[in-house]
């Protein structure tokens, strides 16, 4: 057995069996590797002596150097409480423990010089710290010097088992000099003289316990880069070894593509449109299977897209489905795309959940004849009684919303051959967590809006100003426009939600009593949620009243008017997508954010992001740094994300250069088979099959 799997109850500084199984339970610590690999999240600075006139209130912990004199005992009983008092000089500092009074008393000397560690508070003026360190100076010991790493606990462990940071900082300290003759380098001599990498077993010690701050800064940057070069590798390889073992069906026939671009394509497409169906067809005159993520800002054309590959697919044969996360959006796909598909003599039929029984037993035999080409749908594609002649695309909109179990089943509906797969998505995905999330998969970006699309204007405005904010929408719709107003889905209570909704709905009523009102939400059923929408598409409401169900696939160009009410409680990912369904038409839309005065920190933030900019892209960069990747994707993805010291919101340019190097070692060595590799290859043999992060110490 590996060293590193050792259980922590053999380490001496535990103590305990039940410390031990605690430390699991709370913290997910079991083994040596697990503790040695516990990173500190921050540390004191003990390298620097502040003089007692210069502390403040805005420091943060510090180290003062002085005589301790005055100390007594004040108060009775429970509220019985030690002073004391520090001088260097410069001033006195004021010392306060109201636990382990007698500990304290016992154990500390009046007229003894001490260096004292704490928080300082200004107290009627005067600097005092409560609860501070206190470590005696003398010739032996004359004052500490160093950057103490503080780790994340939790209250049970501190409370009850005295499991505190510094307790496990003992723990770490009694293991890492156990540990230095088992710690194996795994990366190899190229990577690390490339790099100027420290070594694994120093960059280990100097992450726990810095000797200095450029040491500290050098083990970050090694143990980061070693996490993120092995999750890169293991995406590359994965991508790699799908191309060489998993073939695709060749369709390199566009007759009836000719036509559509001569013929009935009314518009000209974008250059980054362009762009990436040249790269959808090289994929699929490949002979191996396509596997590529399109991602494109709202409204940048990715469904003319997907239709574009799906008649590629009918010209060769091949059927091909897209399915969307929810029947609006895919009503809307099914509408738009039945135009051109009648237009080409093309079958396309629709599946969801309120698709009729006589009507699903026409599709399915027409699926399974192969006289249906291509079919748009929810999750009720992947019901098993869903059979196709010869599956040859699958296309998955607003992927992530879809399960990794789900999107595989869709795929094995053609026994033969996997079919192509392109997943869309129009949540813009910042450069590194794409390449984290999706390293495994080509990706291709629309970048460019469609001709004639005016920028989107955003303003900010409070409650204050609603009676302004009703006055412009008036003036809109007697413009001959449409507007909506978006409620929050606050998922904790959502009779809140339908309450806010409700009280909204009436507000709006009662201001706007001239106007047609739609109410959309999500506790209606999916034909009364379409009948709503169905009346404001064909304008015979003016304004619609709605919770965030229409955040994916509402698509009509003559609204022009997004209000959003509570804006602060929405993430920016999300008030991105909302302002999304305006901005489609010719019309300069509006996009206007309600809040209230009193705003976090976090969501002035977001706000003024949305007010600024319309890149999505730009928008996704300040999300990720504000939510961090797990929040932003609403779930780890199979645990790719667990990651151990790396932050994908602030070492874009570490993850970059990692990828770089996983990419020209597996150019130049694909089995990892040469010497030089060595190290590498040693490493991935050494851990389990089932290992998401290939980083770990196993």
């Amino acid at each position: 057995m590996s060293f590193f799997n050792t259980r922590l109850e053999f380490l001496r500084t535990v103590g305990s069996t039940q410390r031990a199984q605690l430390l699991g339970k709370e913290l997910g610590l079991f083994t040596y590797g697990d503790l040695i690999q516990r990173y500190p999240f921050r540390y004191l600075d003990r390298t620097q002596v502040y003089n007692v006139a210069d502390l403040h209130d805005d420091l943060p912990y510090v180290q003062v150097k002085g005589m301790l004199r005055n100390k007594e005992l004040v108060g009775e009983g429970p509220k019985q409480r030690l002073t004391a008092k520090v001088g260097d000089g410069t001033g006195e500092l004021e010392l306060v423990w109201f636990k382990g009074v007698k500990w304290v008393q016992q154990y500390t000397k009046n007229n003894q010089e001490y260096i004292v560690f704490g928080k300082p508070t200004m107290f009627n003026g005067r600097p005092q710290m409560a609860h501070p360190e206190l470590e005696e100076v003398t010739e032996a010991k004359p004052g500490q010097s160093f950057l103490q790493p503080v780790y994340n606990t939790s209250e049970k462990l501190k409370n009850y088992h005295r499991v505190d940071s510094k307790a496990i900082m003992r723990m770490v300290a009694e293991l890492l000099k156990l540990a230095q003759s088992h710690v194996v380098e795994s990366l190899s001599p190229a990577l690390i003289e490339h790099y100027g990498l420290m070594s694994k077993p120093q960059a280990l010690q100097q992450i726990h316990f810095p000797q200095s701050p450029e040491l500290l800064a050098a083990a970050k940057f090694r143990l980061k880069f070693e996490e993120l070069f092995y999750v890169q590798l293991k995406l590359l390889r994965q991508r790699d070894q799908r191309k060489v073992t998993l073939a695709g069906q060749i369709f390199n026939q566009v007759p009836t593509l000719v036509d559509f671009y001569k013929n009935h394509l009314t518009f000209d497409l974008t250059g980054a449109q362009k762009r990436v169906i040249h790269d959808i067809y090289k994929d699929f005159c490949a002979g191996q299977q396509m596997n590529r993520l399109l991602q494109g800002d709202v409204g940048s054309g990715k469904t003319i897209v997907a239709f574009i590959a799906m008649l590629m697919a009918a010209d060769n044969g091949a059927q091909s489905c897209i399915m969307a996360p929810t029947e609006i959006l895919a009503d809307q796909h099914y509408t738009g795309l039945k135009v051109y598909a009648d237009a080409l003599g093309i079958h396309i039929g629709k599946l969801t959940g309120s698709t009729r029984t006589a009507e699903r037993r026409v599709l399915h035999e027409a699926l399974r004849n192969g006289t249906m080409h291509m079919l748009v749908g929810t999750h009720a594609l992947l019901e098993d009684v869903v059979q196709f002649r010869n599956l040859g695309l699958t296309i998955m909109d607003e992927q992530h919303r879809f399960g990794v179990a789900q999107r595989s089943k869709l795929w094995q509906k053609n026994p033969h051959v996997i079919p192509h797969v392109l997943v869309m998505t129009a949540t813009p995905i910042p450069r590194t967590l794409a390449m984290t999330l999706y390293g495994d998969l080509d990706v291709s970006v629309i970048d460019e809006l469609p001709a004639g699309r005016k920028p989107i204007v955003t303003v900010h405005r409070y409650d204050a100003n609603r009676l302004k904010v009703f006055e412009f929408i008036r003036d809109q719709v007697k413009l001959g426009r449409q507007a909506y107003i978006v409620y929050p889905l606050i998922e904790e209570s959502e009779t809140m939600d339908y309450k806010d909704l409700t009280d909204g709905y009436e507000s709006v009523s009662r201001a706007f009593p001239e106007f047609q009102i739609s109410i959309v939400h999500g506790r209606m059923k999916a034909e009364e949620k379409d009948f709503e929408m169905q009346r404001f598409i064909k304008k015979e409401t003016q304004i619609m009243v709605a919770t965030t169900v229409i955040e994916v696939g509402v698509n009509v160009p003559n609204a022009s008017v997004m209000v959003i009410e509570s804006a602060e409680r929405f993430g920016l990912s999300q008030l991105h997508q909302l302002r999304g369904r305006v901005g489609r038409g010719a019309d300069q839309s509006y996009c206007i954010l309600m809040s209230g005065f009193k705003l976090s920190k976090d969501a002035r933030t977001r706000l003024e992001t949305m007010v600024r900019t319309n890149n999505g892209f730009e928008i996704a960069d300040i999300d990720l740094k504000l939510r961090g990747p797990g929040d932003l994707m609403g779930t780890q993805q199979s645990g790719v994300l667990d990651l151990l010291i790396a932050d994908l919101a602030k070492d874009g340019r570490i993850l970059s250069e990692s990828r770089a190097a996983a990419q020209a070692i597996l150019a130049d060595d694909p089995n990892l088979e040469q010497p030089a590799n060595a190290n590498i290859r040693r490493h991935i043999e050494s851990l389990p099959a089932t290992a998401v992060n290939w980083s770990r110490i196993s």
